[in-house]
């Protein structure tokens, strides 16, 4: 099923309806965490979810990312969800998320705990609706969760899911290793003179080539959704080693066709082998930041950094993550400004 490629769109009017849209907005359902949802603007609204510490003392530097985040994005109204056993514990990081929200300007309009079958009201209040001993709750038919798997969104049960979902199978990624090694073939010998000397020419030629294959197939599937096949994703890796070839790629996204590219990259990391995978897992993370799914953006650059710890284009993203850059703020790279098809 491919991705629907408009913004999903959310508008809670209860907590049930806010638990329901944590998972909606993440892509799994979280365990030991705190989150923290802003509500504004379909494209400036971003949310942030950090592990649970264990002791209350470690809560300050445990939410610091959030509320670095919160104050970076300048919105003005946010919603607390806290997922844990711990009625104590949550209300610890409860109050040290008001405190720091408070610090930076950010209105916390509403924060509750759960613990997976129960909601608690950690906002103060007393009255009927938020018994001492909980309200009982159930999202496993809520519509929210309907709406996104019939957008065809990624819905699994945990980040450790999530991020299992980015590695295929052993025979897929044999397969397409296989086609990377002809593709390879094929441009040693594109940038030799018929008596094996280097040809630079040639070489930059078959560069250029390569680039515009990657330009054409990219449009291709975003018009069709046609999964590559073995030799696409072959000669597709070998190209992407090229950092001006990437940057075609990179300069075709764009926020319409953001979910669209999701499913294309997230498909060629999935049958990536391990030395040609950082460019198409940050390629993954770039679109699914783009798309507002910053939990597959992250997994997406973790995979990156596996292979290549230093791999550039993984780096910026990380960094957009943490200081949670709206995907709102991406111009796409205009065509003529790709160093590859200049002069």
């Amino acid at each position: 099923m491919s991705e629907d490629t408009r913004p999903l769109t959310l508008r809670a009017k209860t907590p049930t309806d806010l638990l329901a849209m944590v998972p909606c907005m993440l892509g799994f359902h979280p365990e030991r965490s705190v989150v923290l949802i802003t509500l504004g603007a379909e494209r400036d609204a971003f949310h942030a979810r950090v592990d649970l510490p264990d002791r209350p003392e470690d809560m300050d530097a445990a939410v610091a990312q959030i509320i670095d985040v919160a104050e970076r994005t300048r919105i003005g109204r946010s919603v607390l969800v806290v997922y844990s056993d711990d009625a104590e514990l949550a209300e610890v990081a409860a109050a040290t998320v008001q405190a720091g929200l408070d610090a930076v300007g950010v209105e916390l309009v509403e924060a509750i705990r759960t613990d997976g079958s129960r909601w608690y009201s950690l906002s103060g209040c007393t009255g009927p609706c938020c018994p001492a001993d909980g309200t009982p709750y159930d999202i496993s038919g809520h519509p929210f969760l309907a709406q996104t798997v019939l957008q065809g969104r990624v819905m699994l049960s945990s980040r450790e899911e999530l991020a299992a979902s980015l590695i295929g199978n052993d025979d897929d990624v044999a397969a397409v290793e296989r086609a990377a090694g002809t593709a390879g073939e094929r441009m040693v010998a594109a940038g030799r003179h018929p008596l094996g000397q280097l040809a630079p020419d040639g070489a930059r030629r078959h560069l250029v080539q390569e680039g515009h294959w990657v330009e054409q197939r990219v449009g291709r599937f975003l018009a069709d959704h046609v999964r590559l096949s073995d030799e696409e994703v072959g000669r597709l890796l070998v190209a992407l080693v090229s950092i001006q070839v990437r940057d075609v790629a990179w300069a075709s996204m764009t926020h319409d066709n953001a979910g669209a590219q999701v499913d294309l990259w997230r498909d060629v990391v999935r049958r990536s082998p391990h030395a040609l995978l950082a460019p198409p897992a940050a390629l993954l993370g770039f679109a699914a930041w783009l798309n507002g799914n910053g939990a597959l953006a992250w997994c997406a650059v973790d995979r990156a950094h596996h292979a290549d710890p230093d791999y550039s284009l993984a780096g910026l993203l990380a960094q957009a993550l943490a200081a949670g850059v709206p995907p709102s703020t991406w111009q796409p790279l205009e065509r003529d400004m790709l160093t590859l098809f200049a002069g």
